[in-house]
């Protein structure tokens, strides 16, 4: 088995150069999983106030398009 001193250091940049690259994968995929489980809480939390803005939301009679000339401007 050759020695740490016997490894060509061409070889052992590369080697080197792969450990660094593999670290920061790590680092990477680490922080992209913590964001995907924050992204996932907060479209847990918006279904929920959705579903709570539905409930208080008055029952247009099954959707039912109305007429935008009987709605009253802003301005009265």
């Amino acid at each position: 088995m050759p020695s740490p001193n016997d490894i060509d250091p061409a070889i052992d940049k590369r080697l080197t150069d792969l450990e660094v690259k593999a670290s920061f994968s790590e680092d990477l995929v680490d922080h992209l999983n913590d964001l995907v489980a924050r992204q996932q809480e907060q479209i847990d939390l918006l279904i929920r106030e959705v579903g709570k803005l539905k409930d208080r939301a008055p029952d247009t009679g099954g959707g039912a398009a109305r007429d935008p000339r009987e709605d009253v401007p802003p301005h009265y």
